[in-house]
């Protein structure tokens, strides 16, 4: 239902509530908000509420009675007739609305003027952080990251439509134990090792993009990563300084690559090497130090975290002096409150589950000591589950590539059909076609969730393959509309009233939920509702075109179909474009 047409049935039942409360002398010091609801069954009616079951009680009276003196003044309120058909009376209380033609077929003005911003909301004031993939330069980005990626993006542009001001960003761990890893393993390959060999270091990385590197560093290349200055190789084997920042830059680079053939950009790229580098992490340890949040034993200094909850301290500088790595991470969201941001939002792996309660102590910490009023829940977690790749029946679990595990880079040519003979002319529409299936897998299922990815169906041109029906309904409405060969701008001003049939009920109902399904979805961090309104206003649509032909001779009424495809087509382009699918005009 349009926000706007449920706040006015909203006044409406508050007005009749109102008369009732005076008829039988009840105080009511503010008036009670009926919740209104789709009835599960779409006979019932268009609305549903227990209003009248919910203040029997209170108002000492039985359910059903009080229903029917509702129902009494909610007729004879001005305006009712507009909006509702009728009203009925079911069971012990329940209320059924049923809203008037008239009122079911505003969805289609609203969304003929508000076009592409229709279902968003005005700007709200507030600016919210949303921190995702935050992949470790140690190689490339992995379906992990890309489901990370898809999340934290379509998110993103959920809050937006809500009225927030979405600020997205990407935190490099580009300091500690990994960092070193890999320069000892590029430096293993430019000395020639290779792994299996004998001197081949126990920790080093094995994947082919190690010999790249090497190869590049030894070659003197320059390479240039997001926010970062050009990075030369110098050549030297011996000088690992200078392989680790060449191996970091070259993959911040090549995670570039792959987060832009993922359609996924930020607003900033953040160092961990630089909250070390600014004293940020020092500053939070003496923070903590100094309001006897921390203590020291066994030579370690400890994090009194189970006073917030935590199953027990934890250790935050090491014997060896080294800090843990959550230490980092609450200089890192000390930073962001700094920065303005009192709204956060962090997703990552279900792995991360223990760190929460880690860092969201130190934060509380940090926050007492210098004055900040920090909600307990600060940061909020959106944390996914794993994905399993299946391609030709069988679980993939490594690529040549990445040595161990699947790339983001190779889910998207899979699900594409992209391969070394295809051509030049024919790989970036296969990319997209590869991006596209992708992002909606990925985002079609909640993030609590395990998810088996199948490329197989990603590459399916039928009804099985979800992200293929869904952009199946938008080209198939475009090419209903240029059979018609018509000005569509012009059917935003012909009749509606030939929209009567079910079939066409049915589809007016799922545009009008679409602006009250963004809000729910944004408020829930559930983007994965997006994709299934979107199906199911796909599956609206071929019932609707199977049922009620559009291109009839009656032109009154061809015209009126004509309007509510394209209405439905402007519906299913937006939510796509929320999950950074594009919407094909021809497939």
């Amino acid at each position: 239902m349009l926000p706007v047409i449920k706040q006015q049935i909203t006044t409406l039942m508050q007005s009749a509530l109102a008369e009732i409360a005076k008829s039988r002398d009840v105080s009511l010091d503010v008036l009670p908000t009926p919740h209104l609801e789709r009835p599960k069954v779409a006979e019932h009616g268009d609305i549903a509420t227990n209003i009248a079951m919910q203040l029997a009680k209170n108002w000492k009276t039985n359910p059903r009675e009080l229903a029917q003196a509702f129902v009494d003044q909610l007729q004879a309120q001005p305006g009712y007739k507009d909006l509702l058909a009728s009203v009925e009376i079911a069971g012990p209380g329940f209320i059924n609305l049923r809203l008037t033609q008239a009122a079911k077929l505003q969805v289609i003005h609203k969304i003929f003027a508000e076009g592409n911003c229709f279902g968003q909301q005005s700007e709200n004031g507030k600016k919210v952080l949303v921190e995702f993939v935050s992949a470790n330069p140690t190689g490339p980005l992995h379906v992990g990251h890309g489901r990370q990626a898809a999340l934290g993006d379509a998110l993103s542009n959920l809050l937006k439509t809500q009225g927030w001001s979405v600020h997205k960003e990407f935190y490099y761990n580009d300091a500690g134990v990994q960092i070193q890893n890999l320069a000892i393993s590029v430096q293993a390959r430019a000395k020639g090792l290779k792994p299996g060999d004998a001197a081949w270091p126990e920790s080093a990385y094995n994947g082919e993009y190690i010999a790249d590197i090497a190869r590049d560093y030894l070659a003197k290349s320059t390479v240039v990563a997001s926010d970062g200055e050009p990075v030369t190789g110098s050549g030297q084997i011996d000088d690992i300084e200078s392989i680790r920042k060449f191996a970091v830059a070259y993959l911040r680079r090549e995670q570039d690559i792959d987060l832009q053939s993922f359609g996924v950009k930020f607003d900033c790229y953040y160092l961990e090497s630089s909250l070390y580098s600014d004293g940020s992490v020092e500053a939070v340890v003496g923070d903590l130090q100094s309001i006897n949040k921390s203590y020291e034993s066994e030579g370690a200094l400890w994090l009194r975290t189970t006073e917030d909850g935590d199953d027990k301290d934890r250790v935050m500088r090491k014997s060896d002096g080294g800090y843990t790595y959550f230490v980092p991470d609450v200089a890192y969201h000390a930073s962001k409150w700094s920065r303005g941001f009192t709204h956060v939002i962090n997703i990552q792996g279900s792995d991360h589950h223990g760190t929460i309660a880690r860092v969201r102590s130190g934060i509380q910490g940090v926050a007492q000591k210098r004055g900040w009023d920090i909600p307990k829940d600060y940061p909020q977690y959106v944390l996914h589950k794993m994905v399993t790749v299946m391609k030709g029946g069988e679980e993939v679990k490594i690529s040549k590539r990445a040595g161990s595990y699947v790339t983001v880079r190779d889910l998207i040519e899979w699900s594409g059909g992209v391969s070394e003979e295809t051509p030049a002319s024919e790989r970036d529409d296969a990319i997209r076609k590869g991006r596209d299936a992708v992002r909606f897998f990925l985002i079609s299922r909640k993030a609590d969730t395990e998810f088996v990815f199948d490329v197989d169906l990603a590459l399916k041109q039928n009804d099985e393959n979800p992200v293929f029906y869904v952009q199946y309904a938008h080209a198939r409405i475009c090419s209903i509309l240029r059979q018609w060969a018509g000005d569509e701008a012009s059917l935003k001003n012909v009749s509606l009233e030939g929209l009567n049939s079910p079939a066409s009920d049915t589809l007016l109902r799922r545009l009008a939920e679409y602006s009250d399904m963004l809000t729910d979805s944004a408020k829930e961090m559930t983007p994965h509702s997006v994709a299934f309104y979107l199906r199911d206003l796909a599956g609206d649509f071929h019932t609707f075109y199977n049922a009620d032909r559009v291109l009839v001779d009656d032109e009154a009424l061809r015209l009126a179909r004509l309007a509510l495809l394209s209405a439905a087509k402007q519906v299913i382009a937006n939510g796509l474009a929320i999950l950074g699918v594009s919407a094909p005009e021809k497939m």
